[in-house]
């Protein structure tokens, strides 16, 4: 007589070949490379070792995943119908906001105390991005609008010290009420997108300030305390702050509703109209996108970095898996394979990396020849590396199998986001207009690239090949329709250059002789003779 097992006994039983959750990895010491180019380029390592610690403890990460599992909620309305246009956010969202803010992502690179505080926001907004990337969006756009209002002192006497500040205050309350405020940005309109010289919203002069009126398509973080928007004035397109509060009242500016985006859920983005609302003048009237273009140059430095943070943070779950677990008799990272798609990936990550970070240094350095090569520079680090991210965090997700295509694992998170950051402040195309229209009337810009990557000739038999086979294709600009190609080779270039002077061998040639005029394969991994022993190793 057989006799059944206890009902208990069929609801258990032992799980192998499978690593245990990764809830908490230190993302400053778990990280070759990030340590390598942040030591390198003159960022506090201390300072940055603890926000590494901290974003990376599990009650981080637990906030990270709080944050995006709760969106954020519009309030149009109190109970009595009055108008609230406020965003409701789940607590965990204000607890990553605080931790950025307090170790200085928005202010360090104006402290005059701080070193190279560029590139450390640049690490910061790296280390972030794996743990929730839409808190970067705020806390980017309060750090890029300093410069922007340099352009009226006295509105950037009053603001100025409280976007620079280390805290972060939820208040719903004006400027002078605050110990620290946020500022966002609305430029894009239902019918110009990029074209923003189409604006039809419009600005009135009434006294010592302006009432517009319009709508703006997209408004990033719509509970900021102020906003950089643009208008037409009867001399043209022209920039303003407009304030979230005003005393004793709300500024009207109304919510419409709320983007339902693919990604970056943590972050309310919006349509708003405006409503007679008050706007203070930055800069002069018809000079609009000259004002607000320091914004958007310094959007593009944390734009270009975010795409690496985005692949750190797949490839290290990615390397962490296929090192716990085991198929046909091998760990997965033991069979050659598996290591060739690593490896082959690992060169993004740190090609992307390298090059955000020479970028960080040249905004850091100040001089006039590096301000040059920042204008061009920054462009091309963000279009590449973003055209990169969703491929490399897709096959960082296919490491992991059907285990990558499930929530229980950042690898959705982060291929969500991976198409952001090129959409976000000129897509790709608009990217390419940029690139092509500073090379034709920038002289200081496109020397200081050309001195860039003639720097390193004689130093890499594959660059040198490249680089002459660039020049013997574009002896002058290209027709439009090459843009995009004549991007991609220049980017790579500069890539392959910062990795020439900084990497290992191993990573600088592997990237010169796989990236340059395209012997590779059309797929990760299609590569031959790379040392992924050594290039492994860069991913801790």
């Amino acid at each position: 007589m057989t006799h059944s097992p206890p009902i208990g006994d069929l609801a258990t039983h032992e799980v192998t070949n499978q690593p245990p959750a990764r809830d908490m990895a230190d993302l400053w010491t778990s990280d070759p490379i990030l340590r390598h180019y942040a030591g390198a380029n003159g960022a506090d390592q201390a300072a940055l070792s603890a926000y590494g610690a901290r974003m990376g403890s599990a009650e981080m990460r637990a906030a990270g995943r709080e944050a995006n599992r709760v969106p954020p909620e519009l309030l149009s309305f109190d109970r009595a119908g009055r108008r609230l246009d406020e965003v409701k956010f789940h607590p965990a969202y204000h607890d990553l906001m605080t931790a950025g803010m307090q170790a200085g992502f928005s202010a360090a690179p104006w402290e005059e105390a701080t070193p190279a505080g560029h590139t450390a926001h640049t690490a910061m907004c790296y280390m972030t991005s794996q743990v929730e990337p839409g808190v970067t969006c705020p806390m980017v756009m309060t750090y890029a609008a300093v410069p922007a209002l340099g352009a009226d002192p006295a509105l950037a006497a009053e603001w100025v010290p409280k976007l620079t500040t280390r805290d972060y205050d939820t208040a719903r309350a004006p400027v002078g009420e605050k110990r620290a405020v946020t500022l966002g940005m609305a430029m894009t309109e239902k019918q110009g997108g990029s074209d923003v010289r189409a604006n039809t919203t419009r600005a009135v002069r009434s006294g010592d300030h302006y009432r517009l009126s319009g709508h703006k398509w997209f408004c990033s973080a719509p509970m900021s305390d102020g906003f950089l928007t643009l208008a037409q004035t009867e001399e043209g397109l022209t920039c303003f702050l407009v304030p979230r509060w005003l005393d004793g009242e709300r500024n009207p500016i109304h919510l419409m509703r709320l983007k339902d985006k693919l990604g970056n859920r943590a972050n309310a983005s919006s349509e708003i109209e405006y409503h007679d609302t008050l706007a203070y003048r930055l800069g002069d009237e018809g000079q609009g996108v000259k004002t607000i273009i320091e914004m958007v140059h310094h959007t593009r430095l944390s734009t270009s970095v975010a795409p690496a943070g985005l692949m750190r943070g797949a490839l290290a779950e990615a390397k962490y898996w296929v090192e716990g677990r085991s198929a046909f008799q091998r760990r997965l990272i033991d069979q050659p394979m598996m290591r060739a798609v690593l490896a082959d990936l690992a060169l993004d990550l740190e090609g992307t990396t390298a090059l955000a970070f020479r970028v960080a240094r040249a905004f850091d350095a100040g001089t006039r020849e590096e301000r040059a090569f920042a204008r061009i520079a920054v462009a091309l680090a963000k279009f590449l590396g973003n055209k990169l991210a969703p491929n490399v965090i897709y096959e960082a997700m296919e490491c992991l199998g059907g285990m990558g295509y499930v929530e229980d694992t950042p690898l959705p998170m982060l291929f969500r986001e991976s198409p952001l950051n090129s959409i976000w402040e000129g897509s790709g195309n608009v990217i390419c207009l940029d690139v092509m229209r500073a090379l034709a009337r920038d002289d200081a810009a496109r020397e200081a690239v050309m001195a860039e990557l003639s720097g390193v000739r004689g130093e890499n038999p594959a660059y040198d090949a490249a680089f002459s086979a660039h020049l013997d294709r574009w002896p002058a600009l290209p027709d439009e329709g090459e843009a995009r190609w004549f991007t991609e080779s220049l980017a790579s270039l500069l890539t392959a250059n910062v990795l020439i002077r900084q990497a290992p061998a191993a990573v600088a040639d592997g990237y010169a002789a796989t990236r340059l005029g395209r012997p590779r394969g059309r797929v990760y991994g299609a590569v031959t003779g790379l040392d992924t022993q050594a290039i492994l190793e860069r991913l801790g």
